[in-house]
């Protein structure tokens, strides 16, 4: 018979030239359990990327981008998993927002301003890719003798940012435990470890890689910030008009 996918004659259980199955397995519990383990790459595992960017992010980001790239979750999938992780502990907990949090007036809310940010915090993996495009853009201007291109400055953040969401995490669980109002530590502490793992990653021996680290973050940050409510007020604005 003739492979289902590129038409090339098979013989044996799969084709010799694209490796589609010659017959494919029926759709049950098995298969989606191994669909799951393929994303989250457990081969490996999210929690040895999580160990292995909490005792030297630096390091192991640099080994991803240059030597091998099978040792860590994909970047773009660990961002989302761990904005995921993020959102639904808030919901659970019944935790106040303390990545994103806008209390604007019920006009305010309808305004394109407060349609933006309540985008952000519907959405924060793809808004932390944004944001790091953003960071990325920075760090490009106080690193630029380093020979990271921006792609993989974007990857580097998209691990670290991840982690970040993951320390938020951690504190909406401990909010939601004990009660006691801590999002600010975990917004001091998620920053932080963004400054120090990014600082890490380029010259981790130098006082000023992380002061250009935490630079980068804060501009990268209001750039973030200034683009959608500029937009925002602009709609507003022509909308009263």
């Amino acid at each position: 018979m003739n492979c289902t996918n590129c038409g090339t004659e098979v013989n044996s259980k799969y084709c010799p030239d694209c490796g589609q199955a010659k017959s494919l397995k029926g759709i049950d519990g098995h298969y989606i359990v191994h669909e799951i383990e393929h994303i989250l790459h457990f081969e490996r595992g999210i929690l040895y990327t999580i160990r292995e960017l909490s005792i030297n992010p630096g390091q192991n980001i640099r080994k991803y981008l240059s030597e091998n790239r099978t040792r860590l979750v994909k970047p773009i999938i660990f961002i989302i998993i761990t904005s995921l992780i993020y959102t639904l502990l808030t919901h659970f907990f019944h935790v106040d927002d303390g990545y994103v949090k806008f209390q604007g007036t019920e006009s305010e809310n309808q305004s394109a301003i407060g349609s933006t940010v309540k985008w952000v915090q519907d959405h924060y993996g793809y808004a932390n890719i944004f944001m790091g495009v953003c960071i990325a853009l920075w760090l490009k201007v106080f690193f630029k003798k380093s020979s990271y291109n921006f792609y993989e400055i974007l990857i580097m953040l998209c691990f670290v940012m991840g982690m970040g969401m993951l320390i938020f995490s951690v504190f909406v669980k401990l909010e939601g435990l004990t009660h006691f109002s801590i999002m600010t530590a975990a917004g001091v502490i998620g920053i932080a470890y963004c400054v120090w793992a990014i600082g890490q990653f380029y010259e981790n021996k130098k006082a000023s890689s992380y002061l250009k680290a935490l630079a980068a973050y804060i501009l990268g940050m209001i750039t973030f910030w200034v683009i959608p409510i500029l937009s925002g007020t602009i709609i507003d604005l022509l909308n009263k008009h």
